[in-house]
Order: C-alpha cells, then structure tokens, then sequence
C-alpha cells in the first residue's frame, strides 16, 4: 500500500501550535516499533520484558531533528491509544527535559508530551489526561528503567510547560533543516 513519506509531513498543522505526530508504538504494547523512512514501513525494534509495556502511545514528530539525531519523541496522553501508523494531532502540554549515556557518549533525547486532539472540533479527545506531578514522575521512572533495561542510563533535567515544548520543537525543525534531515 503506497503512501506519503511520514517523515516528511509539516510539524506543525497549518498556521497552528498543534503539531502532527506519527504514532509508532501503541499504548499497551510491548513490542517498540520504529518507522524506517528509506522504506516507509513500520519496523519491529525489540520487545519490552514480559510485564513492561508502554503506558502511552509513543511517536515522532515529522520534519525535526533531537540532540541524538532521531526526530523529536512524543509520547501522546490517551486513554483509549491509538494504531501505530496513524498521524495524530496533539496540543504539546510539556516536555521531559533529559539525557541519555550509553557506552560513555550521553545525549539529549528530551519526550514531549502531548494531548491528542479532535481533528474536526480541535478539542482534546476526551478523556484527557492531566500532566500532574504524580503522572510526571511515573512517567520519568518509566522511561528510567525502560533505558535501563537497554544497557543506557536516563537522567531526567526536568519536566517544563507547553512553552518550553514548543521551544525545543522549534529548535528540532532548524536542526533537521540545517542537516538536510527531514525526518
């Protein structure tokens, strides 16, 4: 089935802040999918240990650049989850801030966090999710031990508001454009 490169999509949706991410890993899932841009496919990438899932859809935002050189990660605030592949509108509500060390080279690799929304109404999709600090430290601790489990350390800078967010999204896209990276 032949379709648009999903790396290459705007970030942003029209003239708004609601950004355009690609979900690669559903909710509840234990096995991490990854898009492969050259092939525009959705590739398995590992499987979580038994009882260790993500607890929120997980994904990318099209058309920008991290410190590790992927594109900027989002994890999508839903309850119900959405099928990998699919390309959500999500209203940035904050970003985890942090590092990541493997064999000795650390990185940014900062998650934005993201309710999605309605395309139509331009409403969260409800039920929405609020970012408390209860949810921000379950969160951090996740992605803790899910690096962990990788052999790599996470070191969290911490979690800031929708401004910062939308700041770091910004800086992604210059970077991805002054690497000639579109994905």
């Amino acid at each position: 089935m032949p379709q648009k490169d999903l790396g290459k999509l705007p970030t942003f949706a029209g003239n708004s802040k609601l950004v355009n991410i690609v979900v690669e890993t559903c909710k509840g899932m234990r096995t991490k999918l990854k898009y492969d841009e050259k092939e525009g496919v959705f590739r398995a990438e590992k499987v979580l240990p038994v009882g260790f899932v993500f607890p929120f859809d997980f994904g990318f935002l099209p058309s920008t650049r991290g410190g590790d050189g992927d594109p900027l990660d989002v994890l999508v605030l839903s309850e119900t989850g959405i099928p990998y592949g699919c390309v959500v509108l999500g209203q940035l509500v904050g970003v985890l801030e942090c590092e990541q060390t493997q064999e000795g080279e650390t990185q940014r690799n900062d998650r934005l966090v993201a309710w999605p929304i309605d395309a139509k109404s331009h409403a969260p999709m409800l039920p929405s999710i609020p970012l408390d600090r209860r949810l921000t430290n379950a969160i951090t601790e996740f992605f803790i031990k899910y690096n962990e489990l990788q052999g790599k350390k996470f070191k969290s800078l911490g979690m800031h508001g929708p401004e910062r967010a939308l700041e770091i999204v910004k800086n992604g896209i210059k970077f991805a454009r002054r690497n000639g990276k579109h994905r």
